[in-house]
C-alpha cells in the first residue's frame, strides 16, 4: 500500500510540474501581449495550481492498462486532461455563482479587482472569467498536440476530444435546464454522468488506451469501469457539498440549496419526502441564506428521510460495478492495482 501510494505520489507530482511549467509560461506570454492582462494572467495559474490530478492518472493508466510502457511524453498528453477540467472548473463556478474553489476566490469573483473601477464591473469579471475558461480549453487541446507523442498515436485519440466536449457541454447544458424544476433522480443520474462522470473517468480513459493502440474489448471495459465510478465520484460530490469540511472541500456547503440544483441528493430527498417536507423544501431550497438557518433546516429534512444513506448505497453499488469491470479486463497487474487504488481514492475521500 506505501508503495502504491507513492507511486500515485510520484505521477500527481510529474502532472503538477508539467502543468505549472507549461501553464506559467502561456501565462507569461499572454500578460506580456499588454500589461492590463496580468490579472487574467494570474487566473490562468490559479485554475492550476491545485487538485487531485484524477483525469491524469485514468488517462495514464488507460495507456498503461494497454500494455504501454512510462513516458514522459504521455505524462505530458495526459495533463490535457486537467486543463480541461480547468476550464470546466472556471465556467462551472461562473455558471453556479460559486464564490470559492480550493478556499480560495473563484475566477469570476478575484478577477472582479481587476474591473472595480469600470461600470458594470461583476458583469466584466463574469465577462473576462469566461474567457479564461476558453483559454484554458485552447491550451488543453495544445498541450497535447505538442506533448511529444507520435502523430500517428495523437491521431487515434483525436476524434475522442470531440466526444468529450460535446457531451460536457451538453452535460453542462442539462444541469442549466433542470435547474430549480421538479426532482427527478433519472434526470439528475443523466445530468452527472454527461457534465462530471465522462469526462473525470471513462473519456481520460479512452483516450489514454486510444493513444496506446487499445483494442475494442479494452475500451469497452474502460466504459464499464468508467462510467458507474464516474457517477459515484460526483455522488460523492454532492454528498461533500452539503455535509463536508468547507476547510477540508474548499467549497461554501449551501451552494447546492442555493442554486436550487438537480443533484442526485437533492432528487432522492425529494422522492422520500412528503407533501410537508416536500412544502418545506420549496420554501428552502434556492433562497437566499446569509445565516444558514435554510442550509441547516434542509439537512435535517435529508437526515430524517435518511436520503444521504440512499445516495451512500448508490456510491457502494456504482464501485462494486466499476472493480466488478475491472476484474474481467486482461491488464498487467500493477495497472489492475492502480484502477483499484484509483477507484477508491475518487469514491471515498473528504473532499
Amino acid at each position: 500500500m506505501t508503495s502504491d501510494w507513492g507511486e500515485a505520489a510520484a505521477l500527481k507530482a510529474r502532472i503538477d510540474e508539467v502543468l505549472h511549467a507549461f501553464v506559467a509560461q502561456e501565462a507569461d506570454q499572454f500578460a506580456a501581449i499588454d500589461p492590463a492582462l496580468a490579472p487574467v494572467a494570474e487566473e490562468l495559474e490559479a485554475a492550476v495550481a491545485d487538485g487531485k490530478r484524477m483525469r491524469a492518472a485514468f488517462c495514464y493508466w488507460g495507456w498503461r492498462a494497454a500494455g504501454q510502457p512510462d513516458s514522459d511524453a504521455l505524462v505530458r498528453a495526459a495533463a490535457s486532461m486537467e486543463l480541461v477540467h480547468a476550464a470546466a472548473v472556471v465556467h462551472d463556478d461562473l455558471i453556479d455563482d460559486s464564490a470559492l474553489r480550493h478556499g480560495r476566490a473563484t475566477a469570476h469573483v478575484a478577477l472582479r479587482g481587476a474591473v472595480r473601477r469600470r461600470p458594470r464591473a461583476v458583469a466584466a469579471a463574469r465577462s473576462l472569467a469566461i474567457l479564461v475558461g476558453d483559454l484554458l480549453m485552447g491550451l488543453a487541446g495544445q498541450l497535447f498536440a505538442t506533448s511529444g507523442l507520435p502523430a500517428a498515436y495523437l491521431a487515434r485519440a483525436r476524434p475522442l476530444w470531440s466526444v468529450l466536449a460535446r457531451e460536457l457541454i451538453a452535460g453542462e447544458c442539462l444541469e442549466i435546464l433542470n435547474t430549480g424544476t421538479e426532482h427527478d433522480t433519472t434526470a439528475s443520474l443523466k445530468v452527472i454522468r454527461y457534465k462530471t462522470a465522462k469526462y473525470t473517468v471513462e473519456h481520460p480513459l479512452l483516450i489514454g488506451g486510444a493513444l496506446a493502440g487499445a483494442g475494442e474489448r479494452l475500451r469497452g471495459g474502460y466504459s464499464a469501469y468508467g462510467l458507474p465510478l464516474g457517477e459515484a465520484f460526483q455522488l460523492r460530490d454532492d454528498l461533500l457539498g452539503l455535509f463536508g469540511d468547507p476547510d477540508r472541500t474548499g467549497k461554501a456547503n449551501a451552494d447546492d440549496v442555493r442554486g436550487h440544483r438537480p443533484t442526485v441528493l437533492l432528487a432522492e430527498t425529494w422522492r422520500l419526502a412528503g407533501d410537508d417536507d416536500r412544502e418545506r423544501l420549496r420554501a428552502l431550497l434556492g433562497r437566499r441564506d446569509p445565516n444558514g438557518d435554510g442550509l441547516r433546516a434542509v439537512r435535517e429534512v435529508m437526515r430524517r428521510l435518511k436520503s444521504p444513506a440512499r445516495v451512500e448505497d448508490m456510491i457502494t453499488v456504482r464501485v462494486g460495478e466499476a472493480l466488478a469491470a475491472l476484474r474481467e479486463l486482461d491488464v498487467p497487474r500493477h495497472a489492475a492495482d492502480a484502477l483499484t487504488a484509483l477507484a477508491h481514492s475518487a469514491a471515498v475521500r473528504l473532499a
